[in-house]
């Protein structure tokens, strides 16, 4: 099944991890074009895209660091998803993805890590996120059957076009690991903290629940502080990179 414009850029950012994307892109965007446009659009899929063929993140996966792994995961699962076409139902099941990937790199950093701040920021992000795991549960059962109200084959809809570019941003920023699993986790928490920033602004522009734009809001104000942290972190221990 061809996926979205915007899951697109996420998985190719967790392939990232384990190996490059350039190659499967233009393989990719090649195979796209036989595909017609109302073959696209009766789909669903965003911008009529298929990225179906992506999967050397398994291949590869044995060579990456847990927390890659971690992430590389995460990103398929979203790119495995079926966006409905409504702002509030897809922001809450792409976030719920990513707020579970983020408790998966917290456990590896409370297991591998040795730092007490990252750490304590592990198990903090850890346990904040949960209970939004469980908020963003039930807002997105209740949003199963909204209407739609945007369009996801449509690469120049508003809310398409900013959610494929949160994943484009953690694409382009993604770090190269290095041996210290506490800098490791700093750096790709940082990342992975700016992506859900920037959906969640996706949301609040375009979204139309208030529950859950009000859980964006507060998603933007706790990760901003967070990434603050992780940076200044990051400009005290440069000698573990």
């Amino acid at each position: 099944m061809k996926k979205s414009a915007f899951l697109l850029a996420a998985l190719c950012s967790g392939s990232l991890l384990v190996a490059s994307c350039n190659n499967d892109k233009a393989a990719d965007s090649a195979a796209t074009t036989e595909t017609t446009g109302a073959d696209a659009s009766a789909s669903g899929d965003m911008a009529g895209m298929d990225h179906s063929t992506m999967n050397h993140g398994a291949a590869t996966a044995g060579s990456a660091s847990p927390l890659m792994v971690s992430m590389n995961e995460m990103m398929q699962k979203m790119d495995a998803m079926q966006p409905k076409g409504n702002t509030d139902h897809d922001f809450a099941h792409m976030m719920l993805e990513h707020h579970k990937g983020a408790v998966a790199m917290a456990d590896i950093e409370l297991r591998d890590g040795k730092d007490a701040t990252m750490r304590q920021m592990a198990e903090k992000i850890k346990a904040d996120q949960q209970q939004e795991i469980a908020e963003l549960e039930a807002v997105a059962t209740r949003l199963d059957n909204v209407p739609t109200n945007y369009k996801p084959q449509d690469p120049t809809d508003p809310f398409t076009s900013q959610m494929k570019a949160s994943m484009d941003g953690m694409m382009k920023n993604m770090p190269q690991p290095v041996a210290n699993p506490d800098m490791n986790f700093n750096m790709l928490m940082t990342v992975h903290h700016q992506s859900a920033v920037d959906m969640a602004k996706a949301e609040l522009a375009h979204g139309r629940d208030t529950k859950l734009k009000e859980m964006a809001q507060q998603m933007i104000d706790a990760q901003q502080k967070e990434i603050q942290q992780f940076k200044d972190w990051h400009n005290q221990n440069a000698d573990k990179m």
